[in-house]
Order: structure tokens, then C-alpha cells, then sequence
């Protein structure tokens, strides 16, 4: 239960060296069905650990609820073919709060997910476009272009089963107003560390993150930023690219959308009014001086 690494015997070759044995570490992926009130729901492969969290932020996505009030309980149970007695610790049982709704039979995710995409079993892609509970509207957060370029250090800094295994991605959370890191998940899956960091926000009562900085390790696909919006975030962070989909969503709901945050650059697709550019041309105009002022010696 919640072990993320493992050590497997393998063949290092080196060109020009030879081959050597050894014991290399690698990032657990297993699956874990997620159920509600005793009803399969999904399968997803993730990175074990955090599953009461994944669990919650796949709901808030999915928009079965919304708020900590809607959350009663979450139990592992035995799987099937266990007879219902052996834990494997990858079935999930979550009791929803009196008065939630229960999903339709008829339209909830019954379907296998792979760890590279949260939505591959969608019958068409209007049928993720959920209607949020938490809309974004006119939020009036402002974040320096300064203090998003440093995320990507930041969470990269804080990746100790990235440093073990080079084979996890990372979602994190930023206070906009102080920058404070709030919370960082790993996992296999983008989305699933996505939602292990909604499902955290959730389970403490933090929803909606009106003032949050989503930043996550790799690209802004169309699920992330899918979440993201469920989740009332209004600015998603991004070290790659994000697809067409993701920044068309984006436009839509109200999330500013950020990608190729490397170094000292950024591309603002969405929503760029969020992003304080002022302080970006200040620190430009001080190097450009202190550069001057070094070669006037």
C-alpha cells in the first residue's frame, strides 16, 4: 500500500564500455478501481499512494461532487476474485454524503484508462465538456510573468521519486497572493497527480481554488485543463506544449493558460490579462542595465 518505487535487476550497456548488472529503480504503476456506493465507476493505472485523494479529485472532475460536504467515506476492499476478503489495495469504495446523487448507470465511466490519458473512453469529446460547479468567471487574481517562470524549479525541486525513478509527473499548487507551495502529488499519470492535488483541496475544504496556481511537469492537455476549470483554478502552468483542444477549452471556461514555461519565457494562449507582464519587462530593463553597467568597466 502506497509504494511507489520498485528495484528490478537489469542490463546496463554503455557503448564503448560494456555491460554491466544492476538493480534499477522504477516508478510502481498499478491499477485501482475507483466505485461509488458499491458500483464500479473506472479503472485508472496510477502510482499507489494518495488514493483517497485521486479518488476525490477524479469526482470533482467528473462533477459528481463539488464540495468536502458531498465526500462521506472511502474504503479499500477486496478485489474481484478475492471473494471479497483479500485487500489488494486497488479497489476503492467511496460513500457519497446523504443527498448526493449517485452517477447514472447508464452514463458512468465504465472504461480502462491508460496513464498517459484521463478521457479515453469518452464516447464523444462533448461529453467531458462537465458544466463546473465552481465557473471562473472574472476572477481577479494576478500573477507576476516572474513568479510563474519560477515554478518549474520549484516542483522539480520537491520531485523525490522523480530523483529515484525519472519516470513520474508532478502537479503542484501555488498561492498566487505569497507563492506558497500548498501541495505536490506524483504519479504515473498526469491526471492522476491532478487529481490527487484537487482531491488533497477537496479533502481539506479548500474548494474552489479561487486563487491557485496549477503547475504541472509536463504538457496542458485537454483533461488537464479540464480539471483544472472543475476545480476552479484560474491559471494553469505548463512546462510543454498544450494541444489545440486543451487551449480552446481554456478560452472557454475562463482559464488562463500557460505552456513552454522555460527559463525566462512563456507563452500566454488564454486569458493573458492574469499574467502581470510589467514585472518581466522590469527584470529585463535591470539585466539589460547591470550587462551595460559591466561592460562600462
Amino acid at each position: 500500500m502506497g509504494r511507489i518505487t520498485t528495484r528490478r535487476p537489469i542490463l546496463k550497456l554503455t557503448l564503448g564500455e560494456g555491460a554491466t548488472r544492476r538493480a534499477d529503480t522504477l516508478a510502481v504503476e498499478e491499477p485501482l478501481e475507483i466505485r461509488v456506493a458499491g458500483s464500479p465507476l473506472a479503472v485508472t493505472m496510477r502510482t499507489p499512494g494518495h488514493d483517497v485523494e485521486l479518488a476525490a479529485g477524479f469526482l470533482v472532475s467528473e462533477g459528481i461532487i463539488a464540495r468536502t460536504a458531498d465526500f462521506h467515506s472511502a474504503i479499500h476492499c477486496g478485489g474481484p476474485g478475492t471473494g471479497g476478503q483479500e485487500n489488494t489495495y486497488n479497489v476503492l469504495d467511496i460513500g457519497l454524503a446523504h443527498g448526493v446523487a449517485l452517477p447514472d448507470p447508464d452514463a458512468a465511466r465504465r472504461f480502462y484508462t491508460t496513464s498517459s490519458c484521463g478521457v479515453c473512453g469518452k464516447a464523444s469529446i462533448d461529453a467531458v465538456r462537465t458544466v463546473s460547479q465552481h465557473p471562473i468567471g472574472d476572477e481577479d487574481v494576478r500573477v507576476g510573468a516572474g513568479q510563474i517562470a519560477a515554478l518549474p524549479d520549484r516542483l522539480r525541486a520537491e520531485q523525490a521519486a522523480f530523483d529515484k525513478t525519472g519516470g513520474l509527473h508532478a502537479a503542484a499548487l501555488f498561492d498566487a497572493d505569497s507563492g506558497e507551495l500548498l501541495v505536490l502529488r506524483e504519479d504515473v499519470g498526469r491526471h492522476n497527480a491532478v487529481d490527487k492535488v484537487v482531491g488533497w483541496a477537496l479533502l481539506n475544504d479548500r474548494l474552489p481554488l479561487r486563487r491557485q496556481v496549477l503547475q504541472v511537469s509536463g504538457r496542458a492537455s485537454f483533461e488537464l485543463v479540464q480539471k483544472a476549470a472543475m476545480a476552479g483554478i484560474p491559471l494553469l502552468s505548463a512546462v510543454s506544449a498544450p494541444s489545440s483542444l486543451a487551449a480552446e477549452l481554456a478560452d472557454e471556461s475562463g482559464v488562463t493558460l500557460v505552456g513552454f514555461v522555460r527559463g525566462r519565457s512563456m507563452n500566454i494562449y488564454t486569458h493573458a490579462h492574469r499574467v502581470r507582464i510589467d514585472d518581466a519587462a522590469a527584470l529585463g530593463a535591470s539585466e539589460h542595465s547591470a550587462e551595460g553597467a559591466s561592460h562600462a568597466r
